[in-house]
């Protein structure tokens, strides 16, 4: 894989894993991170298993930050062929405990950033009309199913959303993109998680967790072969069929299990 690879978010957990499994496959990666000495050592551990990268810090709800990493890695690998879009933040609590600031950040991070990088970044791809583009949204962009963390929800589905759109306008032009929507993933999230009013029992899909590194190479794997939408528990094929088929029993279904 002779590709340029940029990562926000690579500072640990799918980012990182990302990274790692591209390199590995023969990219030179400029991983970025809001953490600087994160995003310096994922750029190590890239070199030190024979890779080529540069580490950077990178704040994707600065449209400034954006441009420089677009600026540093074109100086540093002459072009860019790959952008994964990959910070997510959540906030958790109940609706009605949520303050708009909460909404406004997760929604600046998650979708916003990648509003950013599509000014910053797609223009080069669509320049030289090939390239692949990935966004990490969630299985929570694909299904709700708790009710404690609804700027996520929001956030992911509409991450889906804008990548489903953003394929149906890029792949005619050569250049693919990825919807990953994971599940358990055993990462350093709770990092990234602020909770408001009283502490809630989380519902989260009964999906098995699995290791940041499994991601990694799906998603490698998934640039390799053009595929949209990677999943890390493919049981959740089963759940869409189930709301499609009957939405208004899939909902009751839901609603009686948040009462059990």
């Amino acid at each position: 894989m002779n590709k340029i690879a940029l990562v926000t978010g690579a500072g640990s957990g799918i980012g990182r894993a990302i990274a790692l499994s591209l390199a590995a496959r023969g990219a030179r990666i400029a991983a970025s991170d809001i953490d600087a000495a994160r995003a310096e050592e994922t750029a190590a551990l890239v070199a030190a298993a024979g890779g080529d990268a540069i580490g950077l810090r990178v704040d994707v709800a600065r449209h400034g930050d954006l441009e420089e990493l677009r600026d540093r890695s074109v100086e540093r690998f002459g072009r860019v062929d790959v952008v994964v879009n990959n910070v997510g933040v959540l906030a958790m609590g109940a609706p009605e405990s949520l303050p708009l600031e909460a909404w406004q950040r997760v929604i600046d991070l998650n979708l916003f950033g990648i509003a950013r990088s599509n000014n910053v970044f797609l223009p080069l791809l669509l320049e030289q009309g090939r390239g692949h583009v990935v966004n990490t949204a969630s299985a929570s962009g694909l299904l709700a199913y708790g009710f404690d963390r609804l700027p996520y929800v929001a956030s992911k589905h509409a991450v889906v959303g804008v990548t489903e759109a953003l394929a149906l306008y890029l792949g005619p032009k050569g250049i693919g993109v990825t919807c990953v929507c994971p599940s358990g993933v055993i990462t350093n999230i709770v990092e990234q998680i602020t909770v408001y009013g009283e502490a809630t029992s989380p519902r989260a899909p009964q999906h098995q967790l699995v290791e940041a590194d499994a991601v990694g190479e799906l998603i490698a794997e998934a640039i390799t072969t053009g595929t949209f939408l990677v999943v890390t528990a493919p049981e959740i094929h089963e759940e869409l069929r189930e709301r499609a088929t009957d939405p208004e029993a899939y909902m009751q279904r839901m609603i009686k299990e948040q009462l059990a």
